[in-house]
């Protein structure tokens, strides 16, 4: 069983930064590669920004010089740093990982999501 757990997400106003979190726990061997999405009502999920195990990091266009992935191999954890946030970046965020478990089960797996609201 493997549970992913989002934090940080909320109201912030256009300019504004915030920092999700997403702590990955359970049946681990090890991670590779985690990401964050996003989808707004009535869009479609977006891959917003990836990285593998050794730091590789890939953003969409959309949010290239303001978001920063980044994580921490011993924690299990994974980090979006979101600066100068636009309404635009409005939506329900979700963390995703590549996960072994001991079994030597490989599995894709989806924290519950949480809403970053940015007014104008």
């Amino acid at each position: 069983q493997v549970q992913l757990v989002e934090s940080g997400g909320g109201l912030v106003q256009a300019g504004g930064s915030l920092r999700l979190s997403c702590a990955a726990s359970g049946n681990i061997f090890k991670i590779n590669a985690m990401g964050w999405y996003r989808q707004a009502p009535g869009k479609q999920r977006e891959l917003v920004a990836g990285i593998t195990t050794g730091g590789s990091q890939s953003y969409a266009d959309s949010v290239k010089g303001r978001f920063t992935i980044s994580r921490d191999n011993a924690k299990n954890t994974v980090y979006l740093q979101m600066n100068s946030l636009k309404p635009e970046d409005t939506a329900v965020y979700y963390c995703n990982a590549a996960i072994l478990s001991w079994s030597g089960r490989r599995g894709d797996y989806w924290g519950q999501g949480t809403q970053v609201t940015v007014s104008s």
